[in-house]
């Protein structure tokens, strides 16, 4: 019985073929991926034969008749067609004298379909996370021996198990016999049913993938889950919670999860696009299209559905819920780099003593009151409470966090000691390799007026703004870093403080800015990382509102996203701007239950009018919006958010929310930041423009903004 429900849900949720063959003709279509991205040597196929065409169509792979793998529906045959070799395959329909063919490429289950070479030495995790040891495969000796065996790729056969919830709040294994503390749930369309999970894991392009469902409830919708964090690569990473998403799987959406689509696993975003375009793939055919697929996930879990959302379309999520989000995390290291030079020049200098005076230059909040995790005491920064430690992860390839014990179980010892840890690192097939053999590295501080519109602004002097610029340094080339004191290396603690990495800055008076490789951004601007404002998904981008928390997921990010959808195409209706409060005691309401009902709403609307479009079929909820710490209401609609991207009064939420910018907005740079070397202009044309205000510099200023500006300042 279950199996025919199953299969009826399925053949009821394919939808129409683009399109529609006609006078007896054939329409061929791979309903599981791009026809040239099939993976693990499996497609779920579709064929459509015009009305009232008598033949029965065969279909045949590379000359052999798989029909019987197809069931009828109508007009519509749909089939697993497996046996497919890599490379290239054709898949043929015939009836009669119609004939339609269709080549797809297939490509490993264990990757890569676009993303490039694998990344070596890459620890396996199998073992930990319930799926036995990987496969031993022994290849060239490239791989790593770990206490289970030697494997390149991590793989591991798929596993099935039925779990339940628990009316304690846990899952547990389903019994044979019905358990006393089995919970129930009810679906969205108000039915009760017992609260059974089928869940399926494995090993997909060489991480982890958990596929689960409601054994007796699935509503024909499924959840992507995306997870954040910061990590370097060479892991294979392990599944999170969110795989089993109590919210949502009692509602009976199915839920997609990897530990490739985790950014506590790796950043490398074409890397993880490709993962989620295979995890997918899996479950279409396993299950057949979902009516739709909608993207949750916060911080790095936002940041993959805007570029998933961009680089993919619709084929890995067809609506985002993106949460704590910025545009992208590549453009994130233009600013964050900038905050230990900053803080290191504010730590030595008793002009910066009160904290809060900080935000003159760091443009992130700051408070004399908020603890300061380092020191114990009052007072602190989001440089220091969000961003520390982010500099040496990004950019010093001898430093990392990752102390898994598991990298020295590796054979032979010392292979973690081979990878140089850095952001650049794990992205070197985007960013390209130096003549030293390091990756090439975009962060720039060339012309970078730091504190420039706390100077027009008349919140610094002008001497103040002139020692700032010519003290504040730049980092060091990669070839040139030294290993990292305390408190990154522990074992350095307490003697050799040195929270500012400033032994891997440059000095002097006026210290040296650093120009970024030309290369590496030119290469990183084209990869697809970064967000360029290019996504036409429903999109609703929400956050509990942390500011005064001093928390990294700063509230104005949601906006630098809606900017550069402005900047690509002048538009954004399809997204909308949910912030609730977390104020005085941090976040206490969910507002993610709201935003799935008003996507699966606005999906519908998309449904029943396709050719209004994503923003024509907006829902009455589908608006700007901010609530109150409870989940309430404040203010709704399209004016809530006035005077953050123009000059209008502000509207009810921005009075409520104050927005804070980045080290690069207060030295001029726009709010949707991504300037990874600003255009130069002369200091006298910039005087002569009047960039400072009501400053007009004396002979000896020129001189010293000459002297510290040498090739010119930003002209944004």
């Amino acid at each position: 019985m279950k199996a025919v429900m199953v299969l009826t849900l399925l053949t009821s949720l394919i939808t129409a073929p683009a399109t529609t063959p006609t006078g007896g003709s054939l329409a061929l279509e791979v309903l599981s991926s791009r026809p040239d991205q099939v993976s693990g040597g499996d497609a779920l196929i579709r064929v459509r034969q015009s009305r009232g065409a008598k033949a029965e169509p065969r279909v045949l792979r590379d000359g052999e008749d798989v029909t019987s793998a197809f069931t009828r529906t109508g007009d519509v045959l749909t089939g697993l067609v497996t046996g497919l070799k890599n490379g290239d395959n054709t898949i043929t329909a015939v009836a009669g004298r119609r004939r339609e063919s269709i080549n797809v490429r297939n490509h490993p289950i264990q990757g890569p379909i676009f993303s490039g070479a694998h990344q070596y030495p890459f620890l396996c995790k199998t073992e930990r996370s319930g799926l036995g040891p990987p496969v031993a495969d022994n290849q060239d000796g490239q791989g790593m021996r770990v206490s289970d065996g030697w494997s390149r790729d991590c793989f591991a056969p798929t596993v099935t198990d039925r779990l339940y919830r628990s009316t304690d709040g846990t899952y547990k294994l389903m019994p044979a016999e019905r358990p006393a503390d089995l919970a129930t749930t009810t679906l969205l369309d108000g039915r009760t049913v017992d609260f059974v999970v089928r869940r399926e894991r494995g090993v997909i392009n060489r991480f982890l993938y958990s596929i689960a469902i409601l054994e007796d409830g699935w509503n024909g919708r499924a959840i992507y889950r995306f997870d954040g964090g910061v990590a370097i690569g060479h892991d294979q990473g392990t599944l999170g919670s969110a795989a089993l998403d109590p919210y949502g799987l009692g509602k009976g959406y199915a839920i997609l999860h990897s530990s490739g689509t985790r950014t506590s696993t790796h950043y490398n975003l074409i890397l993880g696009g490709e993962t989620a375009l295979m995890v997918k793939e899996r479950f279409v055919e396993r299950h057949g299209p979902p009516l739709y697929t909608v993207g949750v996930g916060g911080s790095g879990g936002g940041i993959q559905q805007y570029i998933y959302g961009q680089n993919h379309g619709d084929r890995v999520i067809d609506a985002a819920i993106p949460q704590y989000s910025y545009p992208d995390m590549v453009t994130q290291t233009i600013h964050v780099g900038d905050c230990e030079l900053l803080e290191r020049y504010m730590d030595h200098n008793p002009r910066w003593a009160r904290w809060e005076d900080r935000m003159a230059l760091i443009g992130m909040n700051a408070s004399d009151t908020v603890a300061n995790p380092y020191t114990g005491r009052p007072g602190s920064d989001e440089c220091v409470n969000g961003w520390r430690g982010l500099t040496p992860l990004t950019m010093n390839p001898l430093w990392t966090s990752n102390n898994d014990p598991e990298w020295q179980r590796m054979d032979p010892p010392g292979v973690k000691d081979t990878v140089r840890w850095t952001h650049w690192e794990d992205l070197r097939t985007v960013y390209g390799v130096d003549e030293t053999g390091h990756a090439r590295s975009t962060w720039d501080n060339v012309g970078v007026q730091y504190g420039l519109s706390a100077l027009t602004g008349g919140v610094i002097t002008p001497e103040e703004f002139l020692d700032v610029n010519a003290e504040v340094g730049s980092w060091k080339e990669a070839a040139d870093m030294v290993q990292e004191g305390c408190p990154f290396v522990p074992s350095a603690c307490p003697a050799d403080l040195d929270p500012w990495s400033s032994r891997n800055v440059r000095l002097g008076d006026p210290a040296p800015r650093r120009a970024g490789d030309p290369v590496a951004i030119r290469n990183v601007q084209r990869s697809g990382l970064v967000f360029g404002g290019d996504i036409d998904l429903p999109v609703i981008d929400w956050r509990h509102y942390l500011d005064d928390q001093l928390d990294m997921h700063n509230a104005h990010q949601s906006f630098a996203s809606r900017k550069r959808m402005l900047d690509h195409d002048g538009r954004a209706g399809n997204q909308v701007i949910w912030f609730t409060d977390a104020r005085p005691d941090g976040p206490r309401f969910d507002q993610t239950p709201e935003a799935l009902r008003v996507i699966d709403e606005w999906m519908a609307n998309i449904r029943r009018h396709p050719a209004r479009g994503v923003e024509g079929n907006k829902p009455s909820q589908a608006v700007d919006r901010c609530f109150a710490t409870n989940g309430s209401e404040i203010a709704a609609g399209p004016r809530v958010w006035d005077g953050v991207l123009d000059r209008r009064p502000p509207g009810a939420c921005t009075q409520r929310f104050p927005l804070y910018s980045t080290s690069r907005v207060v030295a001029g740079g726009p709010i949707e930041g991504g300037v990874y070397k600003c255009r130069l202009q002369p200091v006298d044309r910039a005087v002569a423009r009047g960039l400072y205000g009501s400053w007009r510099p004396s002979p000896d200023q020129r001189a010293r903004l000459k002297q510290i500006f040498p090739t010119g300042v930003c002209d944004y």
